[in-house]
């Protein structure tokens, strides 16, 4: 990656609202069980003027950092997967959170909760490299979705609406605002120490209610059952968050597209190394004849084969191993390109997010490649 962007004329921010924007795409909560995305080191309510994007953390990485003037590295690869037990410098790992420790320099990492976005996402990235249209999630992930059911008077029903909207509920798709209501009647009796919007103490009353609802991500349903509640004029709302078996579709591994037009092998191989910027590909042979359904994996990708060969012409993905190989049986194109070659662009997905939501923040493409495996 040569090119380096620089915004002049930066602003301080502090380090917590960047992190809001990044986990306002991809939430921590969307990582797998065996990362460690996050802040790994530095305060979230510090301020920083100047970050610089990468790949991987390493104390080359740290010390590009510090003669640039940046105070934070945002990395996707999370320097900290198990738990320190000493730091003594006796390692990379230990050596980079040692170096970024004496400089000042913070270092924040989001890795598969951003694998696992389509929108922003890693893969969303090597297809928009490929050319592949009609993008979408190739395994989505169950139960991240809730059901939220609110009774509500009808006179309230617009404000407690706008207020689950405007926290996040009610997206579907490339839709938003979704909800649906159903009228009914409820009933009540305040006792002793209660304080009703409507009706008297020790007297059963029955109100017009509406039954909306909305659906809401893992992610944001503390945040939309806050705004809820606030909104709501009863003093104890009647509500259900009930979790779904449906897929999210917009949050799960790998991503499935189309080619504007069908290639042969040996073309869509020159189209993956021209666009990936591959010096050798690792594939398969093939019964296909012809490319136009592409899957792709950023990073290790071995454990979506299954998926993406009942799905695509092609799979192009990384780190697999020697025997894997054979579990593409001739029924699609299994493509290794290498965990580095797959993932480098990541930091332009970084650069894209700054810029979009925080204009006046500097940021550094980083110049020193952390790719640990060479070639001949």
């Amino acid at each position: 990656m040569s090119e380096i962007y620089l915004k002049f004329e930066s602003m301080r921010i502090q380090i917590q609202s960047l992190i809001s924007v990044f986990e306002g795409i991809a939430p921590s909560q969307w990582q797998e069980s065996y990362d460690n995305s996050g802040l790994l080191v530095g305060n979230a309510q510090d301020y920083v003027s100047k970050a610089l994007l990468c790949l991987d953390c390493t104390p080359e990485i740290i010390e590009e950092a510090r003669i640039q003037g940046c105070d934070l590295v945002i990395a996707h690869h999370p320097i900290i997967f198990g738990g320190l037990k000493r730091l003594n410098g006796n390692n990379y790992v230990e050596k980079t959170v040692i170096n970024a420790i004496k400089y000042g320099i913070a270092i924040y990492a989001i890795h598969t909760n951003l694998d696992n976005v389509l929108k922003y996402g890693v893969n969303a990235k090597i297809a928009e490299k490929l050319g592949l249209n009609n993008a979408r999630i190739l395994d989505p992930q169950l139960s991240r979705l809730f059901r939220l059911s609110i009774y509500v008077p009808k006179e309230n029903l617009e404000q407690v609406k706008e207020a689950v909207f405007q926290a996040g509920a009610g997206k579907i798709g490339n839709y938003d605002e979704c909800g649906f209501s159903t009228m009914g009647e409820g009933s009540f009796r305040p006792i002793e120490g209660a304080n009703p919007h409507t009706g008297e103490i020790g007297v059963r009353h029955q109100d017009p209610e509406i039954k909306f609802e909305v659906t809401v991500t893992d992610a944001l349903k503390d945040r939309v059952l806050r705004s809820m509640l606030a909104a709501h004029p009863y003093e104890e709302v009647a509500y259900e968050l009930v979790k779904m078996e449906n897929k999210h579709q917009e949050i799960g591994a790998g991503l499935i597209g189309e080619l504007e037009n069908e290639l042969d092998i040996d073309a869509f191989l020159e189209l993956l190394k021209n666009k990936m910027e591959l010096s050798f590909v690792k594939f398969t042979k093939t019964k296909n004849k012809k490319i136009k359904t592409v899957a792709v994996c950023g990073g290790a990708g071995s454990f979506l084969i299954k998926k993406a060969k009942s799905t695509a012409d092609a799979y192009v993905t990384s780190d697999i191993k020697y025997h894997e190989f054979f579990d593409a049986e001739g029924e699609l194109l299994l493509c290794d390109i290498g965990h580095y070659e797959s993932e480098k662009y990541t930091i332009e997905i970084f650069h894209q997010i700054i810029s979009e939501k925080l204009p006046n923040f500097a940021t550094i493409f980083a110049q020193t490649n952390t790719n640990p495996v060479q070639y001949k």
